[in-house]
């Protein structure tokens, strides 16, 4: 909304300063500001508020090391991230952006659906929260939605043969040195590592005959929909001890600022020989306020912790860093940028199904670690949760190091 009053301000009267708004660096300095302060300030009001309430979490009996004190500390503390994140986008962001409008349903969306399970579990005193099949549910539906717009909205294009020519030799470009071919709808995504690293999803079923590349829907569309599903649950999985869930996400969002700045801006993609995808960078100002929010709710969610995220903000992060992930075309980096998470599914999927092969074969089921997620697993051995979360965090750095140096390693 301030983007749009500074806006006139400066078209109309030429108020100084008003044309910095202009900016995305500009806009995304004062979103993750905002949220930071949002967050960290108005963060422990939402917290005695929700203590006053006596929303707390109740703890299953893991026979984990410090596990029972962390009975009754509130939950639903995703709210904090919900709006530090909000109310700068609404401030700052070009609201008919349609990236935006689509990170804000997304966030929406993912929000309600982990506050309903938060609900169930604190107000009703069921653990097991909203019944799973429920949740797949919402995050097939979010993912329709995405899937739906990226391939049909007008608006969502990827721009061909951007060609930059700048004869003095010097780093000034001018708009006259910009050549560019028209915007055209796409189904085309990044392959990391690859010098031709262009891949469209069309070509899947286009072999067996041209005219089927109009039916590309049918297999971007569910991609998508696997996509949305396994993050979301990924990060879901992973906020299982104090700050490790909000700091992974908030290395990897960070990363995808990175790309969809390089990505909206002509001049960058074109010396980075990536996709021009145009008014993808006005996600950033999204991504800066994401990130602020994570950042100002780790000020309370590291050991030991005065808030849990619940799945109000577990669910959100990883639906909110699909569809950054797939809108920037980079879907194909998740396994390396979203490392953490996909060990924590993997772990979990390989403890089920050796327990279940195992209990078979054996009569008696057995177990690959001592407890899955895997964060569990070393706090099984002994290992502290903050030496456990720095250590991923750690990891989580390198992984994000790797993936921005895709886009020139190819």
């Amino acid at each position: 909304m301030l983007y749009y009053l500074f806006n006139f301000l400066d078209k109309n009267y030429q108020v100084p300063g008003a044309g910095l708004f202009e900016f995305i660096s500009f806009r995304s300095a004062m979103a993750i500001i905002l949220s930071l302060a949002i967050s960290t300030i108005y963060g422990k009001k939402i917290i005695n508020y929700l203590q006053k309430k006596q929303i707390g979490e109740s703890v299953r009996d893991l026979g984990l090391k410090g596990q029972n004190a962390k009975a009754g500390t509130p939950t639903m503390g995703g709210l904090i991230i919900i709006i530090a994140t909000l109310i700068p986008v609404l401030l700052f962001a070009k609201l008919e952006n349609i990236y935006v409008i689509l990170l804000i349903i997304t966030t929406i969306w993912m929000g309600v659906i982990g506050f309903i399970d938060d609900y169930i579990k604190t107000f009703r005193k069921n653990k097991e929260g909203l019944e799973g099949k429920f949740k797949v549910l919402g995050q097939i539906g979010l993912g329709l939605i995405v899937g739906c717009t990226i391939y049909f909205h007008p608006g969502i294009t990827v721009k061909e043969d951007v060609q930059i020519s700048n004869n003095d030799q010097t780093m000034m470009v001018s708009a006259e040195d910009i050549s560019s071919g028209a915007e055209i709808k796409s189904t085309t995504t990044t392959i990391p590592f690859f010098k031709n690293n262009e891949f469209d999803y069309a070509s899947l079923i286009s072999w067996i005959n041209p005219a089927l590349a109009n039916y590309a829907w049918l297999i971007f569309i569910p991609i998508v929909i696997f996509i949305v599903t396994a993050v979301s649950n990924g990060a879901n999985l992973t906020d299982g001890i104090d700050g490790l869930a909000a700091g992974s996400s908030a290395i990897i969002v960070v990363t995808l600022a990175i790309f969809a700045w390089v990505s909206g801006n002509i001049i960058f993609s074109d010396y980075l020989n990536i996709m021009y995808i145009p008014r993808s960078g006005e996600m950033t100002i999204f991504i800066m306020a994401f990130a602020g929010a994570l950042v100002g709710f780790l000020w309370y969610n590291t050991f030991p912790a005065q808030v849990f995220m619940g799945d109000t903000g577990s669910l959100t992060i990883g639906g909110i860093i699909a569809v950054l992930a797939i809108a920037t075309r980079k879907e194909l980096l998740i396994p390396v940028l979203c490392g953490i998470f996909l060990i924590e599914n993997l772990s979990v999927v390989m403890q089920v199904g050796w327990f279940k092969i195992t209990k078979r074969k054996y009569g008696e089921g057995r177990r690959i670690f001592l407890m899955s997620p895997l964060h569990h697993h070393y706090q099984k051995l002994g290992m502290h949760e903050s030496k456990i979360v720095v250590r991923f965090w750690i990891v989580g750095i390198f992984l994000a190091i790797v993936t921005v140096v895709t886009l020139k390693l190819r």
